[in-house]
Order: C-alpha cells, then sequence, then structure tokens
C-alpha cells in the first residue's frame, strides 16, 4: 500500500544544484514516515526544463520548478532538509506539497530564520472571510 505526497519546488535559477542534491537525498536518504530505518521516497525531475517539457507562453520560465509523487514521505523531514539547505537565494524557494487525501497544496517559504506556511491549515469554504480579496464566483 503506499501513501503518496505531490511535491512541487520553485527555486531561483542559481540554485538548480541544491534542487539535485535534495532530489538525489530523496531518492537514497529521506525516511519514510512509519518506517524511518527504510531510506528513500521518491525523487523530483524539472518540469521547467525548456527542452524536455515547455512551458505555456512565448518566453522561457525565470524560476526553476521541480516536482515528484513521493511515496511514504516524512514531510516533517523534508520541509527541515529544505529548511536547513544551504540556497543561494532562500526567499525564492518556495515548497509546495499535497499529502494523501487533501485537495491543496499548502505553501512553505524560508523567511528569516524559520519555514513559513503561507496557506490556510484547513481552507473552509464555508468561512466567507476566506474569501477576503478573491475575484469573482459571487464571492
Amino acid at each position: 500500500m503506499s501513501w503518496v505526497a505531490n511535491v512541487m519546488i520553485s527555486v531561483g535559477m542559481d540554485d538548480v544544484g541544491n534542487v539535485e542534491a535534495l532530489s538525489q537525498w530523496l531518492r537514497t536518504e529521506a525516511p519514510r514516515r512509519a518506517q524511518p530505518e527504510v531510506r528513500g521516497v521518491g525523487f523530483l525531475k524539472p518540469i521547467t526544463d525548456v527542452e524536455s517539457n515547455p512551458w505555456g507562453g512565448w518566453k522561457h520560465p525565470e524560476c526553476e520548478v521541480w516536482a515528484g509523487a513521493l511515496n511514504h514521505a516524512d514531510l516533517e523531514g523534508l520541509r527541515q532538509r529544505v529548511f536547513e539547505t544551504p540556497w543561494r537565494e532562500p526567499n525564492q524557494v518556495q515548497l509546495l506539497v499535497m499529502d494523501q487525501e487533501e485537495g491543496f497544496f499548502r505553501l512553505w517559504m524560508i523567511r528569516g530564520d524559520e519555514l513559513r506556511q503561507f496557506a490556510p491549515l484547513e481552507p473552509n469554504e464555508e468561512d466567507e472571510s476566506f474569501y477576503v480579496g478573491s475575484i469573482g464566483f459571487g464571492r
């Protein structure tokens, strides 16, 4: 049985080496959530690589985005690893995680000396304050 977490990370162009190292860590060393002694949960692939998977539009992306579907990943361990990575441009790092049975991505960003979540813990479509600043759709 699997437990899938969809993961994307967006970084500045100078941090490709760090994302490659993160992907290798996920492949070979990352602990599993219920079995920390078992290592390896998957890997990330670049989705902004213009030659192999071009984005829409007429211009090239100005960031590097990598994505993967991880199996049984210890997501707290992943967040810790992202935070501890010596990023060249830490303020450009955006980690998006959608764990199994969740219907939305959670966004994590490095700000100062912490990795902060910049999304609601649980979106509540019944709460009108959730839509402050939203556009259209009768809200």
